[in-house]
């Protein structure tokens, strides 16, 4: 889907009412933060808030999804185009999700192989060499490390336990967390309760 497309989308219609982003938000109960962030593509609704959205400004859901009014014509093309879309970019979040938890061990993996040879030949290896293996250790775990975390970030969604909508956490956040499997303790943006959010690919 082309958030940036439906983000615009909305903002139109949003303008053909009259209403301010704040005035849309009230009748939603959400923040006025909420709407500017799905009208400059950098979110997009949450399930629970598609139909009330769409009642709103007059619209289908797959008026939203395809960022344009459909016409009847198309309406049944459109909507399967917008399955097939949902499900590639599921199908997308989990690889490049398994991705970065396979560079994540393959860094580790490199660090630990680097230390056990610097400390099995250390009467072997000048201590110039083993300052650069210890570097290049070093720098492969964290850029291993720092990947993994981008991806458990921003690949996908987090559920929270509390109201069950999805967010994407902020990079502190999500790094301060406590890390449990596919779950992670963390403050909802949407009801502001602390919970234990399990790891989603879809909304």
């Amino acid at each position: 889907m082309d958030q940036v497309r439906i983000g615009r989308f909305i903002a139109e219609e949003r303008k053909k009412k009259g209403w301010t982003q704040k005035q849309l938000a009230e009748k939603l109960n959400i923040s006025d933060k909420t709407v500017s962030k799905w009208e400059c593509g950098n979110g997009f609704p949450e399930v629970s808030l598609l139909l009330p959205l769409c009642d709103e400004l007059g619209i289908t859901v797959n008026d939203l999804l395809s960022g344009e009014v459909v016409s009847w014509k198309d309406y049944q093309k459109k909507a399967e185009n917008n399955m097939v879309e949902m499900i590639q970019e599921k199908e997308a979040n989990r690889k490049q999700f398994r991705l970065t938890l396979i560079l994540g061990a393959v860094s580790l993996i490199s660090f630990i192989t680097l230390l056990i040879v610097v400390c099995l030949y250390t009467y072997v290896i000048p201590l110039p060499v083993k300052i650069v293996l210890i570097a290049v250790a070093c720098t492969v775990f964290a850029v291993g490390i720092l990947a993994v975390i981008e991806g458990q970030q921003k690949i996908g969604y987090y559920r929270c336990a509390k109201c069950g909508k999805t967010f994407v956490p902020k990079f502190w956040a999500h790094i301060c967390g406590i890390n449990f499997v596919s779950k992670r303790y963390l403050k909802c943006p949407c009801c502001g309760g602390k919970s234990w959010c399990r790891k989603v690919m879809e909304k």
